[in-house]
């Protein structure tokens, strides 16, 4: 599936539900599913800045995929990132780099949010696209 298409299924999950709770808690459900870190990536380097709690983010490159895996201390964070990996994972570098993320929107997620988890909603983003810039740089030389 293409990053579009993941993101219009999400916008389809989430308006499902009738209010923000019912969405919390789907979001905390989705943090359950979350691919993992290992605990090797669980550095101070892996460390999100900007995020209230912690969040660790892992980029790695297979053929010519980025595969994203994270963590988070809190509940609610693990879900977002959760989120932003199903959107962004297993997809190509240049597909990420212009990938919009109007979706967030679109779930109304940003305008729900505390204005610091919202700042690292937007640092989770810049991470993953930072993360698709240099694998892109790399695959170039």
């Amino acid at each position: 599936m293409t990053i579009k298409e993941i993101q219009n299924e999400i916008i389809d999950e989430f308006s499902m539900f009738d209010d923000w709770m019912q969405r919390y808690e789907y979001i905390i459900e989705l943090g359950k599913s979350l691919p993992l870190i290992k605990e090797e990536y669980k550095t101070d380097e892996n460390l999100i800045k900007g995020c209230q709690s912690k969040v660790w983010l892992q980029g790695e490159q297979k053929d010519d995929k980025i595969v994203f895996t994270a963590d988070s201390d809190a509940i609610l964070t693990k879900g977002i990132i959760a989120i932003l990996i199903r959107a962004f994972s297993n997809q190509k570098a240049s597909d990420i780099i212009n990938a919009d993320t109007e979706f967030i929107d679109e779930i109304g997620l940003k305008e729900h949010l505390s204005a610091t988890r919202a700042n690292g909603l937007v640092s989770m983003i810049k991470n993953i696209k930072m993360y698709a810039l240099a694998f892109d740089a790399k695959n170039k030389n």
